[in-house]
């Protein structure tokens, strides 16, 4: 096995530094590098535990010398920077950095599977709720994750961040248009809070594909029209609706416990 090249950076103009602050800090800047930004040692082992290692490592000298837990993680990667406190903080841009994180390959492209348990997302803008609904979806055993042109970036250093290392263990493909979706060989499953039939009430389909739709807009009334079932999902308490993934985790958990019982 060759030996990691371990190198130490002291300045803040440093070219290395200069691309990792980019792709830490711009959502869509891992489309252009090939890389994604994994911040922290979560989403590192995460990454490992799932067969894939990081590319390289950046970590401050406090971690590498008084961690010998991250100094082995960070020697896992061929190359790794280590930098002063102070400029690791610089890259992370988060208000309590982790001091220390990673790049690791995006992965290459990739087709639409037809026939598994599929998550689309149509036009969902938020990232937190994009990242909590890939991590409901890896949880509940979904294996594949869609999101159509105009959803948050799926690999945004927030959307990581949220999704807690979910990316790892599913198939996911951005930009996809509704088209696309045709070569879906599972039904399409919708929730709207004008469904006549309650979730809990509907024979659901499995595998399936359910769609999540925009947090203001909901799903676009085109492939609304295209879903083979829609449901709504009661709230007794009068809401007048529910956070998209709030409702996400709800119907991955229905569909789930349908093939448990």
């Amino acid at each position: 096995m060759t030996s990691p090249q371990v190198e130490r950076i002291d300045s803040a103009s440093n070219a290395t530094l200069k691309r990792l602050r980019l792709l830490a800090r711009d959502s869509t800047a891992y489309r252009e590098q090939g890389e994604l930004w994994l911040d922290g040692d979560h989403l590192i082992r995460a990454a490992l535990a799932r067969g894939q290692a990081p590319n390289l490592v950046l970590v401050s000298e406090e971690a590498m010398h008084q961690r010998p837990e991250w100094r082995e993680l960070a020697l896992s990667a061929p190359r790794v920077r280590v930098v002063p406190a102070k400029l690791f903080e610089s890259v992370s841009g988060l208000p309590s950095a982790t001091q220390i994180g990673a790049t690791l390959a995006v992965p290459s492209a990739r087709g639409v599977l037809p026939d598994c348990a599929t998550v689309v997302l149509d036009r969902l803008q938020d990232a937190g709720n994009v990242g909590t609904i890939l991590r409901s979806a890896a949880a509940l055993g979904v294996k594949q994750v869609l999101a159509l042109k105009g959803s948050a970036a799926l690999g945004s250093p927030k959307v990581m961040r949220a999704a807690m290392g979910a990316h790892f263990g599913l198939h996911w493909v951005e930009g996809v248009s509704e088209a696309e979706l045709e070569q879906l060989t599972v039904p399409l499953v919708a929730t709207s809070s004008y469904a006549r039939e309650a979730l809990h009430r509907v024979d659901l389909p499995w595998p399936c594909a359910w769609v999540l739709g925009h947090e203001g807009q909901g799903v676009s009334d085109i492939l609304l029209a295209r879903c083979h079932t829609t449901v709504r999902i009661p709230q007794p308490g009068g809401e007048e609706s529910l956070n998209v993934a709030a409702a996400a985790a709800i119907c991955l958990y229905e569909s789930l416990r349908r093939t448990l019982t």
